[in-house]
């Protein structure tokens, strides 16, 4: 059974499809949770890029390989295994340098229907092309996979909870312990509070740092936000001065790191403008409009503040991502409290409501209900 959209912004379609078996450098994946990522709503609304459809969407999940194709050495039947919506060929110089994990053969691509093999489907419904997403397509009983996208776990993470590292909580959480890299007692801000910015908290949770502040236009998020590490919040419509600047009289000149969630250029001029000069780090998350810029004065970088990008958290899929999943069967990592419903598959148009209505952080979508 798979999900299908078959148009943009319709409700997805729950029926049965041919999966091809894989090909030269592919996995076929048996999926048993997935979950939804605003990435996938975008892509379903069709705003701001070319549509593509019918495509099976999804790319949080965990499933076991249930076969692979020739040439894949690295995994086998059995192993369970994280889809990643981002690759690690291994070989190409992004690959083999230590300080990227933008993989020149396997990098995200939005606008692909196919797989790099050959450019051809493996989805199909009555002999017509069903198109992929992301090169993991995972609202699907089964998908197809290369082999550069999966990352081999251990068999004995619980399937339903660390299915959330494919996606969001690691680039929120790696933005902050891999790139903004915030001391013991120090002090962070975190811009949005969604998914993302929480697993941004949760990282400098994990650090130690004494002082964690959320910003939000939303004050409902608060009380949640807390759980992640918040210390304290601001909401910048309750002040009538830009928000780096109540951030610096809070903090007595402004804060160590900064990690920007949104999307949001304004939201990134704030966060970089409010750490503190001399050692402050800003680092930019959120993915902004396809024509956004945004203006700040040199003085900022002249003054010894340093500002940032990250993408997937700077960790590469296969080489680091099963590091991360053994932090939380160590306990040095919570990932439960991300997971806030939980439908079968047969309800995922569920699971688009929710995140439409901005209910919760991540709906767990049961593959075997």
């Amino acid at each position: 059974m798979s999900a299908v959209a078959w148009e943009a912004g319709k409700p997805l379609s729950v029926e049965e499809i041919e999966v091809a078996p894989p090909q030269k450098n592919e996995v076929r994946v048996k999926i048993h949770f997935t979950s939804l990522c605003h990435t996938d709503v975008y892509f379903w609304e069709a705003k701001g890029q070319n549509p593509l459809f019918p495509r099976i969407l999804g790319h949080e999940a965990e499933g076991v390989v249930e076969s692979v194709g020739e040439g894949v050495i690295d995994v086998q039947p059995g192993d369970h295994v994280l889809p990643i919506f981002t690759g690690e060929c291994k070989e190409c110089p992004h690959c083999l340098s230590e300080a990227s994990n933008m993989c020149d053969l396997l990098r995200i691509n939005t606008e692909r229907g196919g797989m790099l093999h050959d450019g051809h489907t493996r989805f199909s419904k009555d002999g017509k092309p069903i198109y992929h997403f992301l090169g993991t397509s995972t609202f699907s009983e089964y998908t197809v996979v290369h082999v550069g996208q999966v990352a081999k776990i251990n068999p004995e993470a619980p399937l339903d909870k660390v299915c959330v590292l494919s996606c969001g909580m690691s680039t929120g959480f790696g933005a902050t312990v891999n790139v903004a890299k915030p001391k013991k007692g120090g002090s962070v801000a975190i811009f949005g509070l969604g998914a993302v910015g929480l697993a941004a908290a949760e990282g400098a949770r994990v650090c130690e740092a004494s002082r964690i502040i959320g910003i939000d236009l939303n004050p409902n998020r608060f009380e949640e936000a807390k759980k992640f590490g918040c210390t304290e919040f601001v909401n910048p419509k309750d002040h009538n001065k830009p928000v780096q600047e109540v951030i610096a009289e809070m903090t007595g000149g402004g804060v160590d790191c900064s990690i920007e969630c949104t999307g949001s250029t304004q939201a990134m001029v704030s966060a970089f403008e409010c750490v503190h000069d001399g050692w402050g780090v800003a680092v930019l998350v959120g993915v902004p409009s396809r024509d956004d810029s945004f203006k700040t004065h040199p003085i900022h970088f002249l003054n010894e503040r340093t500002l940032r990008g990250t993408f997937f958290g700077n960790y590469k899929p296969r080489s680091d991502i099963p590091g991360v999943v053994e932090k939380y069967m160590k306990k040095e990592l919570e990932l439960d409290k991300f997971i806030t419903h939980s439908v079968p598959l047969l309800d995922i148009n569920k699971a688009f409501e929710y995140m439409l209505r901005g209910e919760g952080l991540r709906c767990m979508i049961r593959m075997d209900a």
